[in-house]
């Protein structure tokens, strides 16, 4: 590729430039702060949700499992707008004019965003038309409530009546009742009416109750596989809410409230207090988005953005199909399962599947053990550590850190061993985003049970994912852990790729009893013996491997740099890495969604990729590799490569050193990178485009590593899980060697 083909675009002009002046041929003459060498954070993290949106639109994908990916990218646009456009106008408002590290202002960056989110909605659209019709084809439709037969709708108007009316509640809107208060992205019915006669029109707000508590969003019709919305329901029987008036118009709103709302951490006596504060805050936060209806008459368009304090032209959308499409999830929650993947069945992990002993027995004597959900189930591994831990009188004592959790065995098992006698000290976030409300709910239960529990580090989230045990073993104290990528929460952990690990070392020990008395203390420990902590040694610890695979490149032994995780933002490590390929090292990143680092710039990171796996799971595991001359280098953690993990937050990784696993985490990144499915590569334009197989019998990563679980499983009943192990990382290698072959 030449230094022409490469292209960014200058929102502030209206044109493209080309980066060719600004990058020389000459390596050792590159400015690695030069802002053109940087993608935007937020624009790559849109890119993401567009090859999230390509799975709706990919017709090798079951059909619900279409619309489940439609549902999904709707979730994660209204958490864009809510923390990544929230933020931006905050900037805005507090008159920052500072361009990020690819050179934008938060106003540019704002205007862009904005533009590109327009377009994504369009996208969406077009392939909601097109899953419609498919639906339709096997006989679920969603329609409108005018083109039911009239007995139907009677039915309807008789649930209405019986489930929906009770719970409706009309606000007026005129001089003598003030404009009403609306809740985060709630659906809205404005109406306007009259009296019989009369001339004078009247504004009324009809709130549309979608919950759990009161209706779902989807009306089925006569117990069919055919819907009305909520919404259209109400509209075909306002009647019965204004009887006697004339209904002139009715049109569907939708608004959504900025979720970054920081209080003074300084100014707090007591963190709990402050966080439930931010709870009600955001409640009344300020209005970032308002969708409409494209029927909306003008004059109420305006009243409404007036009102909301939003510039009409800007902060306004309209929605042409259904709004909210993240209710689809009640569409792709049908029983059919000829429309749906093959169900996931995780298998137990080989060492643990058959063994029915105590599980601290069996990690003494076999070694650390890696553990790999989804493939492997949460419940027999994490949650059996646990809960063998709460059971067992030798345990003394349990320390654990949880950023997001749900109800169920991780709870009780803390909850069984206080009961038990044991010390237990319970570090609970309460500033993970959107989880504060069950979080405090979580603290206060374990309070009330006599547990020890601590809301961390002030002015750090704490995000590492840790489970620390202190036992008896024999005539000494021997301390096991949990180490992961994920969080303690049962129900992601079947949908999201994370990896554990679950050990005894006692080096790795020390640091997590160090690092433990840290989060409920006071000052932190001057190193670590083997963990690398954020905000402590972390960064720097990676900065100094990737100049260690320079000085190994440097001496002809081939520097090499292999990276997992969801995102790549900081800017001090993409520099090191932008270092790094200017000296030869090769670069491979596996990265899910947000990344800064252009691959294939000449001069600069012509030997770097950068892939990202789309599939049925979230990709959330993290993994590390540093050739170092030979001496391989594995850690896997609880940090992306983002200035607020590495900087602002406890994070954690660890080394992996025993040879089996890491030849576990080598075959996870082999299949990764020889992936030809569901794999997508980043050029230097921070375009990325789908591989494709030769054949549609191709099975991509994560189906390929269901397989494996499950061959690994079935040898180790016959013994010889090591030799399948080595033949399958055989196998990928030789795929990797012959793709890279010119």
């Amino acid at each position: 590729m030449s230094t022409s083909d490469i292209q960014v675009f200058d929102e502030d002009v209206n044109y493209v430039k080309t980066l060719a002046d600004p990058i020389p041929v000459l390596a050792e003459d590159i400015n690695l702060d030069d802002p053109s060498l940087y993608l935007n954070r937020e624009l790559t993290w849109l890119a993401f949700n567009h090859r999230v949106l390509h799975e709706a639109d990919d017709p090798r994908n079951p059909l619900l499992e279409r619309i489940k990916f439609l549902a999904i990218v709707s979730n994660n646009l209204d958490e864009f707008f809510m923390k990544r456009i929230g933020g931006l106008k905050q900037q805005i408002a507090a008159g920052v004019h500072t361009p990020s590290l690819d050179g934008r202002t938060p106003l540019q960056q704002l205007k862009t965003c904005q533009a590109a989110a327009r377009d994504f909605q369009t996208e969406q659209q077009r392939i909601y038309d097109i899953l419609m019709s498919e639906l339709a084809a096997h006989d679920i439709r969603i329609v409108l409530h005018d083109q039911l037969p009239e007995d139907a709708r009677e039915r309807l108007r008789d649930y209405f009546r019986a489930n929906i009316f009770p719970m409706l509640t009309p606000l007026a809107m005129d001089p003598a009742h003030p404009f009403p208060f609306i809740s985060n992205l709630t659906l809205n019915l404005l109406v306007t009416l009259r009296f019989p006669d009369g001339n004078e029109v009247y504004m009324a707000r009809v709130k549309v109750p979608v919950s759990k508590d009161v209706s779902k969003r989807l009306i089925p019709v006569d117990g069919s596989l055919t819907f009305v919305t909520l919404e259209d329901l109400m509209v075909n029987n306002l009647d019965m809410l204004f009887p006697g008036m004339e209904i002139v118009s009715c049109a569907l709103f939708r608004v959504t409230r900025n979720a970054i709302v920081e209080p003074d951490a300084e100014a707090a006596n007591d963190l709990l207090e402050m966080i439930e504060t931010e709870l009600r805050e955001r409640h009344f936060a300020p209005i970032v988005r308002l969708e409409v209806q494209p029927g909306m008459e003008p004059i109420q368009r305006g009243m409404l953005a007036a009102e909301l304090g939003l510039n009409e032209e800007e902060d306004v959308f309209e929605v042409a199909g259904m709004m909210a499409l993240r209710d689809l999830f009640e569409i792709a929650a049908i029983e059919k399962p000829e429309l749906h993947d093959k169900p996931h069945r995780p298998v137990d992990h080989p060492l643990l599947a058959n063994d029915r002993r105590n599980i601290f027995h069996i990690i003494r004597e076999n070694g650390p053990i890696l553990l790999q959900h989804p493939y492997q189930p949460f419940s027999t591994s994490v949650e059996r550590f646990l809960r063998t831990a709460a059971e067992d009188p030798k345990v003394l004592a349990i320390k654990m850190t949880l950023y997001r959790t749900s109800a169920g065995a991780i709870l009780d098992s803390l909850i069984q061993a206080a009961r038990n006698g044991k010390q237990v000290a319970v570090l609970v976030e309460l500033k993970a985003r959107f989880d504060e409300a069950a979080n405090i709910q979580w603290a206060r239960r374990l309070e009330a049970e006599g547990i020890h529990v601590n809301y961390g580090v002030m002015g750090l989230k704490t995000h590492s994912k840790l489970i620390f045990v202190v036992r008896r073993d024999y005539a000494q104290l021997r301390r096991y852990y949990h180490i992961g990528t994920g969080n303690y929460h049962a129900g992601t952990a079947k949908l999201y790729t994370d990896l554990g690990m679950l050990g005894c070392d006692e080096g790795i020990g020390q640091d997590l009893t160090e690092l433990f008395n840290y989060l409920t203390g006071y000052s932190p420990p001057p190193s670590y013996r083997k963990i690398l902590a954020a905000p402590y040694n972390l960064k720097r610890a990676i900065i100094d491997k990737i100049n260690r695979e320079i000085e190994h490149q440097k001496q002809g032994r081939g520097g090499l740099i292999q990276m997992k995780m969801n995102a790549l933002e900081d800017a001090d490590i993409t520099r090191a890495l932008y270092k790094a390929g200017r000296a030869g090292v090769q670069i491979d990143l596996i990265i899910r969604d947000t990344c800064r680092f252009r691959p294939g710039l000449p001069g600069i990171s012509e030997r770097a990729r950068v892939v990202s796996i789309v599939g049925r799971f979230l990709e959330h595991g993290r993994i590390l590799y540093f050739r170092n001359g030979g001496e391989e280098e594995y850690y896997i953690g609880s940090a992306d490569m983002m200035g607020r993990n590495l900087d602002s937050r406890v994070e954690v990784h660890a080394p992996v050193e025993n040879p089996e696993l890491r030849q576990d985490l080598r075959l996870i990144l082999d299949v990764q990178f020889a992936d030809t499915r569901s794999a997508w590569d980043m050029d230097a334009t921070g375009h990325y485009t789908q591989r494709t197989p030769e054949d549609d019998s191709k099975k991509g990563a994560q189906e390929t590593l269901i397989g494996v679980a499950e061959k690994r499983l079935a040898a180790a009943a016959k013994h010889k899980e090591k030799k399948v192990r080595s033949r399958l990382l055989s196998h990928f290698q030789w795929r990797l060697r012959d793709k890279n072959q010119p």
